[in-house]
Protein backbone atom coordinates (compact mmCIF):
# COMPACT_ATOMS: atom_id res chain seq x y z
CA UNK A 1 0.00 0.00 0.00
CA UNK A 2 1.12 3.41 -0.85
CA UNK A 3 1.89 6.23 1.67
CA UNK A 4 -0.88 8.54 0.40
CA UNK A 5 -3.73 5.86 0.34
CA UNK A 6 -2.72 4.65 3.52
CA UNK A 7 -3.33 8.35 4.90
CA UNK A 8 -6.68 8.00 3.44
CA UNK A 9 -7.76 4.79 4.70
CA UNK A 10 -6.40 6.49 8.13
CA UNK A 11 -8.70 9.24 7.94
CA UNK A 12 -11.06 7.45 6.59
CA UNK A 13 -11.51 5.09 9.77
CA UNK A 14 -10.81 8.24 11.92
CA UNK A 15 -13.38 10.20 10.81
CA UNK A 16 -16.59 7.69 10.40
CA UNK A 17 -17.29 7.72 14.30
CA UNK A 18 -16.14 11.69 14.79
CA UNK A 19 -19.46 11.82 12.24
CA UNK A 20 -21.31 9.70 13.76
CA UNK A 21 -21.28 11.72 17.00
CA UNK A 22 -21.25 14.80 15.39
CA UNK A 23 -24.84 13.95 13.79
CA UNK A 24 -26.09 12.92 17.16
CA UNK A 25 -25.34 15.93 18.88
CA UNK A 26 -27.27 18.26 15.97
CA UNK A 27 -30.03 15.93 16.27
CA UNK A 28 -30.66 15.92 19.85
CA UNK A 29 -29.66 20.20 20.41
CA UNK A 30 -32.16 21.37 23.06
CA UNK A 31 -34.70 23.09 20.63
CA UNK A 32 -35.43 25.90 23.39
CA UNK A 33 -32.38 27.66 22.20
CA UNK A 34 -32.99 27.73 18.86
CA UNK A 35 -32.29 31.29 17.13
CA UNK A 36 -35.53 33.52 17.05
CA UNK A 37 -35.88 34.78 14.14
CA UNK A 38 -36.58 37.96 15.24
CA UNK A 39 -33.54 38.77 16.14
CA UNK A 40 -31.75 38.43 12.50
CA UNK A 41 -31.38 41.15 10.70
CA UNK A 42 -33.85 41.62 7.52
CA UNK A 43 -31.98 43.92 4.95
CA UNK A 44 -33.61 47.05 3.76
CA UNK A 45 -34.65 47.41 -0.06
CA UNK A 46 -34.25 50.30 -1.92
CA UNK A 47 -37.36 51.65 -2.93
CA UNK A 48 -39.43 49.71 -0.21
CA UNK A 49 -42.63 51.30 1.18
CA UNK A 50 -42.09 53.63 3.95
CA UNK A 51 -43.18 52.64 7.21
CA UNK A 52 -42.05 55.84 9.94
CA UNK A 53 -40.74 58.75 7.61
CA UNK A 54 -44.26 58.64 5.68
CA UNK A 55 -44.52 62.72 5.59
CA UNK A 56 -42.92 63.96 2.68
CA UNK A 57 -42.12 66.99 4.37
CA UNK A 58 -40.38 64.88 7.07
CA UNK A 59 -38.09 63.39 5.13
CA UNK A 60 -37.45 66.57 3.61
CA UNK A 61 -36.65 68.27 6.57
CA UNK A 62 -34.36 65.21 7.71
CA UNK A 63 -32.46 65.25 4.68
CA UNK A 64 -31.72 68.80 4.61
CA UNK A 65 -30.61 68.09 8.24
CA UNK A 66 -28.53 65.17 7.49
CA UNK A 67 -26.72 66.60 4.87
CA UNK A 68 -25.76 70.03 6.44
CA UNK A 69 -23.81 67.20 8.81
CA UNK A 70 -22.64 64.99 6.02
CA UNK A 71 -22.85 66.84 2.75
CA UNK A 72 -21.72 66.01 -0.62
CA UNK A 73 -17.90 66.49 -1.73
CA UNK A 74 -15.22 65.12 -3.64
CA UNK A 75 -14.81 62.36 -0.95
CA UNK A 76 -18.39 60.98 -1.37
CA UNK A 77 -22.07 61.57 -1.69
CA UNK A 78 -24.38 63.44 1.03
CA UNK A 79 -26.14 61.02 3.88
CA UNK A 80 -29.21 61.06 1.45
CA UNK A 81 -27.77 60.21 -1.61
CA UNK A 82 -26.21 57.27 0.46
CA UNK A 83 -29.51 56.49 1.83
CA UNK A 84 -29.88 57.95 5.42
CA UNK A 85 -33.75 58.25 5.68
CA UNK A 86 -33.76 54.88 4.46
CA UNK A 87 -31.91 53.65 7.41
CA UNK A 88 -33.52 55.62 9.71
CA UNK A 89 -36.84 54.86 8.88
CA UNK A 90 -36.02 51.20 9.32
CA UNK A 91 -33.93 51.43 12.42
CA UNK A 92 -37.20 53.14 13.84
CA UNK A 93 -39.64 50.96 12.99
CA UNK A 94 -37.56 48.20 14.51
CA UNK A 95 -36.72 47.90 18.68
CA UNK A 96 -34.37 50.92 18.45
CA UNK A 97 -37.30 53.48 17.19
CA UNK A 98 -39.73 51.50 20.34
CA UNK A 99 -37.18 52.02 22.48
CA UNK A 100 -37.10 48.02 23.57
CA UNK A 101 -34.66 48.67 25.76
CA UNK A 102 -35.59 51.55 27.63
CA UNK A 103 -37.59 51.85 30.94
CA UNK A 104 -40.24 54.23 29.66
CA UNK A 105 -42.38 54.18 32.78
CA UNK A 106 -42.89 57.41 34.95
CA UNK A 107 -42.80 59.58 36.94
CA UNK A 108 -39.83 61.31 36.39
CA UNK A 109 -38.35 62.78 38.99
CA UNK A 110 -37.01 66.82 38.57
CA UNK A 111 -33.74 67.02 38.23
CA UNK A 112 -32.72 63.86 37.30
CA UNK A 113 -31.22 64.16 34.15
CA UNK A 114 -28.67 66.30 35.89
CA UNK A 115 -28.10 63.14 38.43
CA UNK A 116 -27.75 60.61 35.20
CA UNK A 117 -25.31 62.98 33.79
CA UNK A 118 -27.24 62.73 30.55
CA UNK A 119 -30.33 63.00 29.40
CA UNK A 120 -33.28 60.13 30.51
CA UNK A 121 -36.47 59.79 28.06
CA UNK A 122 -39.50 58.01 28.75
CA UNK A 123 -40.53 59.12 25.23
CA UNK A 124 -38.94 56.37 21.92
CA UNK A 125 -36.63 57.40 19.62
CA UNK A 126 -39.76 57.53 17.81
CA UNK A 127 -41.27 59.80 19.45
CA UNK A 128 -38.51 62.19 19.75
CA UNK A 129 -38.21 62.61 16.11
CA UNK A 130 -41.89 63.37 15.41
CA UNK A 131 -41.31 66.13 18.11
CA UNK A 132 -38.32 67.26 16.98
CA UNK A 133 -38.66 67.89 13.49
CA UNK A 134 -42.03 69.68 13.87
CA UNK A 135 -40.36 71.62 16.77
CA UNK A 136 -37.56 72.42 14.50
CA UNK A 137 -39.63 73.57 11.75
CA UNK A 138 -41.74 75.56 14.03
CA UNK A 139 -38.61 77.88 15.49
CA UNK A 140 -37.20 78.05 11.98
CA UNK A 141 -40.22 79.80 10.56
CA UNK A 142 -40.59 81.55 13.55
CA UNK A 143 -37.01 82.88 13.38
CA UNK A 144 -36.42 82.62 9.92
CA UNK A 145 -39.36 83.24 8.18
CA UNK A 146 -39.08 79.91 6.35
CA UNK A 147 -39.03 75.87 7.18
CA UNK A 148 -35.86 74.58 7.81
CA UNK A 149 -34.99 72.97 4.03
CA UNK A 150 -36.01 76.30 2.81
CA UNK A 151 -33.41 77.81 4.39
CA UNK A 152 -29.61 79.21 3.04
CA UNK A 153 -27.15 76.68 3.93
CA UNK A 154 -25.35 79.47 6.18
CA UNK A 155 -28.67 79.58 8.13
CA UNK A 156 -29.29 76.11 8.09
CA UNK A 157 -25.60 75.46 9.99
CA UNK A 158 -26.06 78.42 12.04
CA UNK A 159 -29.12 76.86 13.63
CA UNK A 160 -27.65 73.19 13.94
CA UNK A 161 -24.66 75.20 15.22
CA UNK A 162 -27.07 76.53 18.30
CA UNK A 163 -29.16 73.25 18.50
CA UNK A 164 -25.52 71.76 19.55
CA UNK A 165 -23.93 74.28 21.58
CA UNK A 166 -27.44 74.59 23.70
CA UNK A 167 -27.65 78.52 22.72
CA UNK A 168 -30.86 77.53 20.67
CA UNK A 169 -34.21 76.23 21.98
CA UNK A 170 -36.70 74.32 19.54
CA UNK A 171 -39.50 74.14 22.49
CA UNK A 172 -40.27 73.53 25.75
CA UNK A 173 -41.14 70.22 24.86
CA UNK A 174 -37.76 68.68 23.39
CA UNK A 175 -34.16 68.95 24.67
CA UNK A 176 -32.99 70.58 21.82
CA UNK A 177 -28.88 69.45 22.74
CA UNK A 178 -30.09 65.75 23.01
CA UNK A 179 -32.17 65.84 20.22
CA UNK A 180 -29.04 67.41 17.94
CA UNK A 181 -27.13 64.63 19.46
CA UNK A 182 -29.29 62.07 18.36
CA UNK A 183 -29.51 63.21 14.58
CA UNK A 184 -25.55 63.31 14.59
CA UNK A 185 -25.61 59.80 16.00
CA UNK A 186 -27.88 58.41 13.38
CA UNK A 187 -26.61 60.28 10.77
CA UNK A 188 -23.13 58.84 11.15
CA UNK A 189 -24.67 54.74 11.79
CA UNK A 190 -26.31 55.64 8.30
CA UNK A 191 -22.73 56.34 6.72
CA UNK A 192 -21.19 53.50 8.30
CA UNK A 193 -23.14 50.76 8.72
CA UNK A 194 -23.78 47.60 6.72
CA UNK A 195 -25.16 48.82 3.84
CA UNK A 196 -28.08 45.54 4.51
CA UNK A 197 -29.35 48.33 6.78
CA UNK A 198 -30.31 50.89 4.07
CA UNK A 199 -27.37 53.04 4.36
CA UNK A 200 -24.35 53.57 3.12
CA UNK A 201 -25.37 52.57 -0.06
CA UNK A 202 -22.92 51.15 -2.42
CA UNK A 203 -20.66 50.80 0.85
CA UNK A 204 -20.02 54.57 0.00
CA UNK A 205 -18.52 55.47 3.73
CA UNK A 206 -16.25 52.17 3.84
CA UNK A 207 -14.56 53.00 0.71
CA UNK A 208 -14.21 56.57 1.70
CA UNK A 209 -12.03 55.06 5.12
CA UNK A 210 -10.86 51.98 3.60
CA UNK A 211 -12.49 49.64 5.64
CA UNK A 212 -12.87 46.46 3.89
CA UNK A 213 -15.95 45.26 4.96
CA UNK A 214 -17.62 41.74 6.31
CA UNK A 215 -15.02 40.01 5.90
CA UNK A 216 -14.97 36.01 7.19
CA UNK A 217 -10.84 36.08 7.63
CA UNK A 218 -8.80 38.57 8.31
CA UNK A 219 -5.46 36.69 9.24
CA UNK A 220 -3.69 37.09 6.17
CA UNK A 221 -3.40 40.65 6.89
CA UNK A 222 -2.83 40.53 10.62
CA UNK A 223 0.61 41.58 10.79
CA UNK A 224 -0.11 44.97 8.25
CA UNK A 225 -1.50 47.55 10.62
CA UNK A 226 -1.46 50.92 9.50
CA UNK A 227 -0.90 49.50 5.93
CA UNK A 228 -3.59 50.23 3.49
CA UNK A 229 -4.78 46.56 2.15
CA UNK A 230 -6.94 48.19 -0.94
CA UNK A 231 -9.24 45.50 -0.39
CA UNK A 232 -12.82 45.59 -2.03
CA UNK A 233 -15.21 45.94 0.54
CA UNK A 234 -17.49 42.98 1.70
CA UNK A 235 -21.02 43.66 2.67
CA UNK A 236 -23.53 41.36 4.56
CA UNK A 237 -25.67 40.95 1.88
CA UNK A 238 -25.89 37.64 0.34
CA UNK A 239 -24.85 37.72 -3.37
CA UNK A 240 -27.14 36.33 -5.98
Amino acid sequence: MKRRQALLTIGAVVAAPVAKVVADELNAYPHDMALDPAFLPSPVHSGQAWRVLTDPADRTTLAAVFDRLIPSDDLGPSASQAGALEFLDAQLWGPFGKGATQYKTGPKAPGEDALMQKPQFIATPRERYATGIQALNTYAKRAHGALFAALPDATQDQILAGMEDGTIQLSREVNTKAFFELLLMNVRESYFADPMYGGNRDMVGWKMIGFPGARYDYRLYADRTGQALNLTPVSLIPKD
